[in-house]
This record gives C-alpha cells, sequence and structure tokens, in this order.
C-alpha cells in the first residue's frame, strides 16, 4: 500500500471505534455521527479486505485482524503526534529576526518591542536594518515596510496611513525619497529617508512631509514642538512576512501586540 493513501481519517476512527467497543461513542468523540463511523469502518474493511469487528450479544468485538494492527497502529499515531511537537517547535519559538527602517526603530518601534520583551520574558530579537532585507538571505520572521500594501506577501497596516507636516510653515521643502516638494515648490534639501527628513525640519532647515506615525513618535519623545493635521495616504507602515511566516505562532502574537489587538 502507497503511504499517500494511506486511510487515516478511518484509522482514526478505527482506533476511536476500538477504545470504545462503540460506533455511538467513538462518534461522540469524534463529533459526527455513529453511521458516519460505520461508513469509515466499513470502507476501511473493504480497503484492507479484513473484518475489524463483529457484533455478539455482548455488544461489539474486534477481531483477531483488528488486534494484530491495533497497537503499531496507535504507535504510529503516537509518532505523527511527535512529528507535529517537532515541526511546531520552530514556532513556540522566542527568537524574532526582525527588518525594520532605523528612523521607525527609534521613534516607535523600539519602546514597543520593550513592552512586549517585558510581558514575554523569553524573547530574543535580533534586528536588521532596512526595509528591503529579503526574507530568505537574512531568515526574517517580520519586516516592517513603509509601502502602499504588502505587495506579494502576508500584511496589515501598522496604522492607517497618513502624513504631516513638521517644520515652519515658510519653511522650504525638504524631500526625501517617495516625497517630493508639492508642485510649483522646490526641494533645495533631498534627504535619503522620512527619519532624515524629520531631523532637518527639527533643526530648522526647513518643513517635510513625512508619516504621522513616524512624526508622533518624535513628538511623544520631545524631539519636535508641534507636527500638521494628518493627511490621508496611499504610502504607511506595513507589517509583512511570507505566508509560512505569517502563519506562525510566535509572529501572530507579535503582530497582535504591534497593532494594539493583543
Amino acid at each position: 500500500m502507497k503511504r499517500t493513501h494511506l486511510p487515516l481519517n478511518a484509522l482514526r476512527v478505527f482506533d476511536a471505534a476500538a477504545r470504545h467497543l462503540s460506533f455511538t461513542r467513538a462518534a461522540d468523540e469524534l463529533a459526527v455521527t455513529p453511521a458516519a463511523v460505520g461508513q469509515q469502518i466499513r470502507a476501511l474493511e473493504d480497503l484492507l479486505g479484513v473484518v475489524l469487528f463483529r457484533r455478539t450479544a455482548k455488544g461489539l468485538e474486534l477481531t483477531d485482524e483488528a488486534r494484530a494492527g491495533l497497537e503499531p497502529l496507535r504507535a504510529g499515531f503516537l509518532q505523527f503526534e511527535e512529528a507535529v511537537q517537532a515541526m511546531q517547535a520552530g514556532q513556540s519559538s522566542h527568537v524574532y529576526t526582525i527588518a525594520a527602517p532605523r528612523d521607525l526603530f527609534a521613534a516607535w518601534l523600539a519602546p514597543r518591542l520593550a513592552a512586549f520583551m517585558a510581558a514575554n520574558p523569553d524573547t530574543r530579537l535580533v534586528l536588521v536594518d532596512g526595509d528591503k532585507a529579503d526574507f530568505t538571505e537574512a531568515n526574517l520572521d517580520l519586516a516592517v515596510r513603509l509601502a502602499d500594501g504588502p505587495g506579494e506577501l502576508e500584511g496589515v497596516p501598522l496604522t492607517d496611513a497618513f502624513n504631516v507636516i513638521v517644520g515652519p510653515d515658510d519653511g522650504a521643502w525638504i524631500g526625501w525619497p517617495g516625497e517630493s516638494a508639492p508642485d510649483g515648490h522646490e526641494a533645495p534639501m533631498i534627504v535619503g529617508d522620512a527619519g532624515q527628513a524629520l531631523a532637518a525640519a527639527a533643526a530648522g532647515m526647513g518643513r517635510a512631509r513625512v508619516p504621522h506615525l513616524l512624526a508622533q513618535g518624535w513628538l511623544d519623545l520631545g524631539r519636535i514642538p508641534a507636527m500638521g493635521t494628518p493627511e490621508p495616504t496611499r504610502r504607511g507602515y506595513w507589517l509583512v512576512a511570507p505566508t509560512p511566516q505569517w502563519r506562525q505562532r510566535k509572529v501572530r502574537a507579535l503582530v497582535s501586540h504591534l497593532t494594539g489587538e493583543g
């Protein structure tokens, strides 16, 4: 018999029926009907070419063929459980490798990761710089990216996407990748990212349009005295990961914490 054609569901039903010597009690355990248990047993008997149960005046009785296979079957189920636990061991790991932009980490992410670690003392973090880090090469669990969506990855936004203007109203515009000066204005200064734009605006070098989440972090830290009114935008900060990482229990716990759902 090919392994790929093992009737695992029917074997599970057989195990329950053999323990209870009752299709009704097996059905209760498996949350199915007694008729469904009977159908699975008959299908298994047809497949194996043997009789597994006999009805007697005292109730169900296992045949010699059924007894011969029952012990190794149960040993196999125990091995299945051990295999599942081994595969889940990585998911229960408390080590996270996370990629995040430096500016967001310093202003917003770091205190929230600190709170997560305080609530989960076994947590260990490995931080990777950059919002374009490759999940395969860096062995990442999760990344924070400034984007208009998760792209081909799984993801959720950290917050709704808004921009704000920081800096004096009459200041020259400070541009950065993805945020040039508004139409009709020039940007005499171009910097590398939103964090540098914020730093330049805070130093009185001009004004910049930056993500609201980042500016709020700077405001909370007292690095800027005020910021403008939030304006909706396409790009925001997203938590993203490939589907296998996204499904991990440990990743879901951290995502829930960072998005305020935990």
